[in-house]
Order: structure tokens, then sequence, then C-alpha cells
């Protein structure tokens, strides 16, 4: 633990109208007096009460740098829970640079990354949990990831975390007692109390561990890849979805030629679309690379719009854009349904039920009385705005997978209203909440969730097995000290200095 006092911009390095330089440690208001100077020079800071704001000049000896306002924050009852001092000056690059550079003269340490937060922690103001949650809600990409962290600052994890630690504690208490003062403490009976305890344990960490997948598209948001044949209307779709016209967009089939990414926002959910070269085979080089991309692309996406030109035959490389997805969320969009069409989608539906997936991740295609669930639904069957066009909206359950097929005109916008209520169902049940669900939203926590329920699962093994108490003991100590890394009572130094080495300077 470092005592020393620290100093950092905690504005961005950029022009702007006002800029903060941030100093913390047990000498903060003591060096920031001595290049502080107050209108009629007689107010010191060192003289001042806390949480109040001064109006004055820094100075670099007998030199105005700048005009300034000073915010005084005595220990604890600050961010870092040391004595902290905030200026408040000119947004200019070229003045914040001089007031930092005065006050690393002037005895202060230029900070690291993340060290004030990194003090917080150490100082016990905040646990690790609340720590991560700020460097969230600054790189919050959306207004699901900016609640979700909000809700994690103000201790959502932190009180769940602890909530199953006491529970588990007290578990743990009971046996040590029971063993050591047998003739005051009874077991008579525990097995089965205990047996209920880890069963209501396991369900709150599972249902923990099965929000991390949606929330981690829910804050970063979900990867879509954009496939097809060459010039079925790809770029034109990622140009109605963003709204502007990104990609170049001509009758010249191969126009694309590599990967064009964008973001959306779909009710405050990210959706990252990337736009793709036709997937076909070709001789020229230079398209073969953009190919190759597109399949890259696809086989780590979260989501795939696989676009059909229904005014084409399907052929082999349909075939092959079906195999790329085999795994993949998907939806089928059977784009020009103006236009007279060769394909409907009873033949997709046909092509989609007859493949599976085999070990090499290949659909493959299987006989009719395979164990595959198909169901027919139109959705959306009502005329528009007096528009007698109808979409067709159908899906098809597979593997526990919903492959939705919807007929759309890319360019009479018909269908696309479907396509975002299909996303909202495939992947939040039609309906996107942000309000009071917890979603688990670091990789780091969920791993620790896991830890945590392979633990408890072994304490009902021993249990199922009869073995002797001390076992449950042993086991709910390891469940107890996997959710302790969430909140930081059970991490090394490495690991705290690796999670803080990634906040940005001046947090």
């Amino acid at each position: 633990m470092k005592t020393d006092t620290i100093a950092a911009i905690a504005t961005a390095v950029s022009d702007s109208g006002i800029g903060i330089i941030r100093v913390s440690g047990e000498n903060a208001i003591e060096i920031v007096d001595k290049i502080y100077q107050s209108k009629n020079r007689k107010k010191r800071l060192c003289e001042v009460k806390t949480h109040t704001i001064h109006y004055g000049f820094i100075y670099d000896e007998d030199t105005l740098i700048d005009e300034v306002m000073i915010a005084v924050l005595h220990a604890p009852n600050t961010y870092t829970r040391e004595e902290t001092v905030e200026i408040d000056c000119h947004g200019g690059i070229l003045v914040m640079n001089q007031i930092l550079d005065v006050l690393l003269r002037s005895g202060c340490r230029l900070a690291e990354p993340g060290e004030f937060t990194k003090r917080a922690f150490l100082n016990g103001r905040i646990d690790l949990s609340k720590a991560e949650a700020v460097m969230d809600i600054i790189h919050s990409k959306n207004e699901f990831a900016l609640r979700s962290s909000v809700r994690q600052l103000s201790g959502a994890v932190t009180e769940k975390v602890q909530f199953l630690r006491e529970e588990i504690l007290y578990e743990i208490a009971y046996i040590e007692s029971a063993l050591d003062d047998p003739e005051h403490i009874s077991l008579d009976g525990y097995r089965e109390r205990l047996e209920e305890k880890v069963k209501n344990i396991k369900s709150i960490l599972k249902k923990l561990i099965d929000s991390a997948d949606c929330g981690k598209m829910l804050k970063d948001g979900i990867n879509t890849v954009i496939i097809g044949k060459p010039n079925v209307g790809k770029s034109s779709l990622l140009n109605i979805l963003v709204g502007e016209d990104r990609a170049i967009v001509t009758s010249v089939a191969g126009t694309t030629r590599d990967v064009l990414e964008e973001t959306i926002k779909l009710h405050g959910v990210g959706l990252n679309i990337m736009d793709t070269a036709g997937i076909h085979d070709t001789a020229d080089e230079v398209e073969k690379i953009g190919v190759d991309r597109a399949r890259k692309y696809a086989r780590n996406a979260d989501l795939i719009l696989y676009v059909v030109d229904t005014s084409r035959e399907l052929d082999e490389n349909d075939d092959a854009i079906m195999e790329l997805a085999a795994s993949k969320n998907m939806i089928v969009l059977l784009n020009k349904s103006d236009l007279d069409h060769v394909v409907n989608p009873e033949e997709v539906i046909k092509k989609l039920t007859l493949m599976s997936e085999n070990e090499n991740n290949k659909m493959t295609c299987v006989s009719e009385n395979n164990n595959i669930e198909m169901t027919q639904m139109s959705f959306f069957d009502e005329e528009k705005q007096g528009d007698t066009k109808k979409t067709d909206t159908r899906v098809i359950i597979k593997n526990n997978r919903k492959i939705r097929i919807i007929s759309t005109s890319i360019k009479e916008n018909i269908g696309l209203d479907d396509l975002e209520d299909a996303i909202k169902d495939m992947f939040f049940g039609g309906e996107i909440s942000i309000n009071d669900e917890l979603y688990i939203t670091n990789q780091r926590h969920k791993e620790a969730f896991l830890e945590a329920y392979e633990s408890m699962e072994m304490v009902q093994d021993s249990l199922i097995k009869d073995m002797p108490e001390d076992f449950y003991s042993i086991d709910l100590m390891s469940a107890y000290a996997s959710l302790g890394k969430i909140i930081g009572e059970e991490v090394g130094e490495d690991l705290v200095n690796e999670i803080f080495s990634k906040f940005c300077m001046g947090k």
C-alpha cells in the first residue's frame, strides 16, 4: 500500500472548457498550497473547511499559470479516503500539463492508471466488483451497459455475493462448532437441512451464471455478421440499419471486398454489425481474401443475418453458407420479395431442417424422421398502413436454437420491423429489460461463480454419499473463497495490479 501523494489529469487531455487535475495523499493539501494563491493572498487551503471550493490562481514560482477553482476534501470522506484536492482549470492541453508539471516538482508523483480507484479499494471504500464497475461506466457503449454498471457500483453484485457468503459461512461455523463440541451442538437431522440449503444456493448461482452470456452481449453488443452470396442485398441491409450510406451499393457482384463494421442501437442495446464480402467460389485473389474474412467473422458471430436473393435459385454456395452458420443463431432474410421469386420459405425450411451438425461442426443431410422439431408461425400477418403486401415470418427450432426466416424487401423497406422483433425474441425472450434484473457482465465474476457452483456440487455429492461432515466444510470453504474473489477478499496483489492497470489515467 503506497501512501505518497499522487496527481494526474482526470479529464480528457484535449481542448475543452474545463480541465480537472486530481491530487490525493497525505500531503495533497500542503503541496497544492505551495502553488496556490487566493485573490486576497490571505487564505491558505490547509486552514479551510472540508468539502469547500475556493477561487484563486496557480503559480509556478512568480509566473501565473491559470485562474482556477480549488475543491478541498479532507479524509476520510473522499473518493480515496485520503486528503484530496481537485483543481478545476481551463481545459487547454498546455495549461493542464503545466499545472501537473508544477505539482510533480512540488512533491507529487504521477499517478499510475487507475491508482485513485485502486486506493479507494485498498482503503476499504469500495470492493473490487464496485471498482470494476467504475471502469465499466466509463466504457459503457449503450444504455443497458450504463445502467447495469451503475447498479453494480451501487452494490447489486456485492449484496448478492455477501448474502451467499454469509449463508455458506453459517454452515461452515455450525459444522466446525458441532465437531468441536458434539455434547452441546447436535448434527442430528443436519444433513437434510444442509441439502436444502445447498440446493437453494446452487439455484441462485446458476441463475447468475446463466445471465452472464446475455449480460456480455447486452454490455458489449451482439456481434452480428451479414453473410450471403454476392449482390443479394447485404450492403443495402447495412445501410438501412445504420441509417446512412456506409457501404457502396452497385449492381456489380463482388463490390464489397472487405469487412465493414458499424454499431447501431436496438432499444438501448448495441448491435455490432459487420457487412462481409459475398461468399462464393472465386479465382480473384483479392476477393478470395474478403471471402475468407467473411467466413472467419461468421464463425465468431453471436448472430448471423443470412441474406438470400429469392429471384435466384439456391446453389452450392448457399449450402456452404448454411454449413458455416451451423452452430449459430441465424435469421434468414428472403430478400427481394417484391420481385418474382423462385425461392420460397418452404424450400429454405426443408433445406435447413434436413441438416444437422456433425463432429466437425458441419451441417449434413439427415433423414426426414430425424428428431428435429420444426414449427411454422406467422408473427406479422396484418396489413400495415394500407399496404397490401404482407411479411412472412417463420421459425425453426433445432438443437435448442431458433432459426428465423423472414420475407423482406430491403429496397421497399418491407420486413425490417420483423427483423428487429426477431432479434429481441431470439436473445431476450421478446423483451429487453434493463430495470431490476441483475446480469453478470464481467468474465472474471462468471468464472468465480462457476467455481463456487462446482464446490457446492461437491458438497451435494458428499451428502449423497453420506460422507463425514468435515468433507462438507472443506468444499463449503472453497465456495466461500471463490465468491470472495469477486469482491476482492480472496485475491492476490498480482490480480489487483492487473485489474487496475486497465483503468484510464486519472481514475
